[in-house]
């Protein structure tokens, strides 16, 4: 069956979003996102400092049918008009994955369509395809509030884990450091705020795994460096832009060594690559989008990173993830039913678990 046009609902609701999002694909190749709704969780948690799991699952079993219903109402298309509803389905908290699984095989069921059950970090790792014309083979460095790896994306569902974090994840990081500096939650946003009117170069922290071999990251010594100067020190305001500052500066220090050391991993396996993108919700901080962006010009690749709406999670680029999985495998051969949510779901299943863990994240 030759398909000429697709019209991809989208559902994410793996952590503290509820989004929902229909784009159009034609068979010329022409795509367009009709609605991308996005309601935020932030005000539910502020107070906690981080996102509460039965409260995020709450939240978005209140809001999920409204936000589908406004995709619906802003691209003017009513549930008959959609071609197959694609689920973020993991990896994320449990409680919310219940909620968009559910809702999205219920509306399957209802009109009768393909429900495609998708991973959301491939979500993201895919996301600049939908914006930008990136050839496979690419790497991709993936940083969010859950997860920071690096990644050999060969294609839909062929992915390569090259470095991963051994323990915190960069966008954890800035939150737990936006603590410390009692700058409030969430904190990547706030530290990029704050490090606009500091000097990077103040204060010498130190940049975990910098300089080591392969391509894994580790940021938990980093905290508990900038804990003890904190507690160290006399906090004045001039104080928290400086090592907001430098505490910013030091994480892009550390993504940039392990990626340089993952592109040389590759090229040594004589593995092919010409693009580079950027990825996750850590993708926003424009300071360390700027050095990554040098990073590949010093390389010779081109650099890819979504707009700052598909950075962060969104409904958009599940859509997109459903639609290249139609494309690559048919309509009929993407429709699973009978998949059941995962709160862990690696990238690349070969990958070795860290520490103690049982599986691969």
């Amino acid at each position: 069956m030759i398909i000429r046009k697709l019209k991809v609902l989208g559902i994410e609701s793996t952590c503290d979003e509820t989004a929902a999002s229909i784009i159009e694909w034609n068979y010329n190749g022409k795509v367009k996102i009709l609605s991308n709704i996005i309601h935020s969780q932030i005000k539910n948690h502020s107070d906690f400092g981080g996102v509460v799991p039965e409260i995020a699952a709450r939240a978005h079993q209140e809001n999920i049918s409204y936000v589908v219903e406004k995709a619906l109402k802003v691209s003017q298309l009513n549930s008959n008009s959609i071609s197959a509803i694609a689920t973020s389905c993991g990896p994320g908290l449990i409680g919310g994955l219940i909620v968009g699984a559910s809702f999205g095989k219920s509306f399957a069921i209802a009109s009768k369509i393909p429900f495609i059950p998708i991973n959301h970090l491939e979500a993201h790792i895919l996301s600049p395809r939908l914006i930008h014309n990136v050839e496979f083979p690419y790497i991709a460095l993936l940083v969010s509030g859950g997860h920071t790896q690096i990644l050999y994306v060969k294609g839909i569902n062929k992915i390569d884990r090259i470095g991963t974090t051994l323990d915190d994840a960069v966008g954890e990081t800035f939150d737990k450091g936006a603590m410390i500096l009692k700058l409030g939650w969430p904190g990547g946003k706030i530290i990029e705020e704050y490090a606009k009117n500091g000097n990077c170069l103040k204060f010498n922290l130190p940049k975990p795994m910098f300089g080591k071999v392969g391509a894994d990251f580790s940021f938990s010594g980093l905290k508990t460096a900038l804990y003890r100067k904190v507690s160290s020190i006399s906090m004045t305001k001039k104080m928290q832009f400086d090592m907001a500052a430098s505490f910013q500066h030091t994480i892009s220090e550390v993504l940039v060594d392990r990626c340089i050391n993952a592109m040389s991993i590759l090229r040594k396996k004589r593995k092919p690559f010409k693009s580079f993108v950027l990825v996750g919700g850590v993708a926003a901080n424009e300071y360390i989008k700027i050095k990554l962006n040098n990073l590949a010009d010093r390389e010779g690749l081109s650099f890819f990173c979504p707009p700052l709406n598909l950075c962060t999670d969104n409904a958009a680029m599940v859509s997109w993830a459903g639609i290249e999985y139609i494309i690559n495998f048919g309509i009929n051969n993407v429709d699973n039913l009978d998949f059941i949510p995962r709160p862990r779901w690696p990238l690349d299943p070969k990958s070795k678990p860290i520490g103690r863990a049982k599986h691969a994240r």
